[in-house]
């Protein structure tokens, strides 16, 4: 028997189990990978929103990563919120070394407005991580900040993510899931081509964690050897039925359904 892909979600611990670390590892392991963690910041939230966020020590967080990398390693490595600029320095110093893709999410606020990221901390997102990326996985707010322009349109997205391809990434997918309309629209580039992918909106409050999920889907099957773009358009595929299986837990915005393949399988048995 194969051993799995070797997956590492870098990231802020969510107690709700909706997003963060908690929403990689149910994604990494739904999906048939080996999900391994090292937490960033720890925080205070539910389905209603962030009520108060700690960062760990730059130490803290370096260290979990050379440990897991140094013991176990890793096929692929997949991070979210940062929190702020020395977390971020700390997770770029301990990337430098490694040579498995890296997909970031670029976390800079929380669903419920919160910010999760600093000034500072942005600036060392753009120096010293997007050069290391594989794959970043910006929203359109997190695109437009993190290229300085407004995105308004298809044009505006194509210019954003030629920016950030400018600074280093070596592919970019904005995602629509914060625009209006019936049609989600999301858009791949990498330097030879790129994607307009589209998918039918589920008209639900149940959407907690959808980019951290959407990110660690994308980052496990790039670690089983697939494609860019095979590897987007299964992600997108897994954390749309994820969304339209969600149990319809909490007051506010809800989780996904991450073992949803493994209900189905249950379901038919």
């Amino acid at each position: 028997m194969s051993a799995p892909a070797r997956l590492l979600a870098i990231g802020g611990s969510d107690p709700s189990g909706g997003a963060g670390v908690q929403a990689d590892i149910k994604t990494i392991a739904a999906l048939g990978g080996y999900a391994m963690s090292a937490i960033t910041a720890v925080t205070v939230q539910n389905t209603r929103g962030v009520q108060q966020v700690q960062v760990l020590p730059p130490d803290l967080v370096r260290g979990q990563i050379c440990a897991v990398a140094d013991d176990i390693g890793v096929d692929a490595l997949k991070t979210g919120m940062l929190g702020n600029a020395f977390a971020a320095a700390a997770v770029a110093d301990a990337l430098a070394g490694l040579a498995a893709p890296v997909i970031i999410d670029p976390v800079l606020v929380s669903s419920s407005g919160t910010a999760l990221l600093d000034e500072d901390g942005l600036s060392v997102l753009r120096a010293r991580l997007l050069p290391m990326a594989a794959l970043v996985t910006p929203n359109v707010p997190e695109a437009e900040a993190l290229a300085g322009i407004t995105i308004a349109s298809l044009e505006d997205r194509r210019t954003a993510a030629a920016a950030l391809l400018d600074m280093g990434a070596g592919a970019v997918l904005i995602t629509g899931g914060d625009a209006a309309g019936e049609t989600l629209t999301d858009f791949l580039m990498w330097p030879r081509g790129e994607a307009v992918l589209h998918g039918t909106r589920i008209n639900t409050r149940h959407t907690h964690g959808t980019g951290c999920t959407l990110a660690s889907a994308v980052a496990t099957y790039m670690a089983q050897g697939l494609n860019l773009l095979d590897a987007v358009r299964l992600g997108r595929a897994f954390v749309h039925d994820a969304i339209r299986h969600a149990p319809g837990l909490g007051g506010g915005h809800g989780p996904l359904a991450h073992r949803w393949k493994r209900k189905d399988a249950e379901d038919e048995a």
